[in-house]
């Protein structure tokens, strides 16, 4: 499997090219185009019960769609819903990651996709209570919503970041879910809602817009009768 990205960073597609009979899975509605030799199935990937999970508490899709080459080989585009960059890290079982929701865009056969219960807290924080956890052996494509920023904690660094902007962790990095500032009222003056506090050691990846205000802003804003 070979990645090239291109249109980055606002508008990024990423083209997957597949060795002969590779397949790679992707989110339900994340094809662009495809050659013509590359089959695409849709199914509940691990079952009933494991797509209910990933879908109800991380947030993705109940479907997730298999694409495969031929005999030849091929290739397939892919971009998410939202304006933003794609990024594809290396998953091994040394070396897993922590997604938050809507940040998964596809990955390869071997790596494994599932919901991880992330504590009560995150219940608040717009992240649904659950991440998401790529483990196995291959690569994992991400998008994310604006620009992609990238923070190297070392061994007990710490930062804070909105929930929103979270797009992924490495597992050796720790997040705790807390509000903004001291005391609920101030929390909600300031507008800010709930922050991760995350210590190092590790990589810490970001986007630079939050997708919520968006989700937020298109309903109100959106009408049949303005066409």
């Amino acid at each position: 499997m070979h990645i090239a990205l291109r249109h980055s960073p606002a508008y990024t597609v990423a083209r997957v090219t597949l060795d002969p009979n590779e397949s790679i899975r992707v989110e339900s509605g994340a094809m662009v185009a495809r050659s013509a030799d590359v089959e695409l199935t849709s199914k509940m990937e691990g079952g009933l019960l494991k797509s209910l999970k990933r879908a109800v508490m991380a947030g993705d899709s109940f479907f997730m769609s298999t694409l495969t080459a031929g005999a030849g080989g091929g290739w397939v585009d892919l971009a998410p819903g939202l304006p933003g960059d794609i990024i594809h890290l290396p998953v091994t079982p040394e070396s897993p990651w922590v997604l938050t929701r809507t940040a998964w865009l596809a990955s390869g056969e071997e790596v494994a996709i599932d919901s991880k219960w992330a504590g009560f807290g995150n219940l608040f924080g717009g992240e649904g209570g659950f991440v998401v956890l790529a483990q196995g052996n291959g690569e994992v494509i991400l998008n994310c919503y604006g620009a992609l920023d990238i923070h190297d904690l070392a061994a007990g660094e710490t930062m804070v970041i909105d929930s929103g902007h979270l797009v992924a962790l490495q597992s050796t990095v720790t997040a705790t879910l807390s509000k903004a500032a001291s005391g609920w009222m101030n929390t909600i003056k300031s507008g800010e809602g709930l922050v991760f506090t995350v210590t190092g050691p590790g990589r810490i990846y970001a986007q630079s817009r939050n997708p919520n205000w968006f989700n937020q802003f298109a309903p109100a804003n959106h009408s049949h009768g303005s066409r």
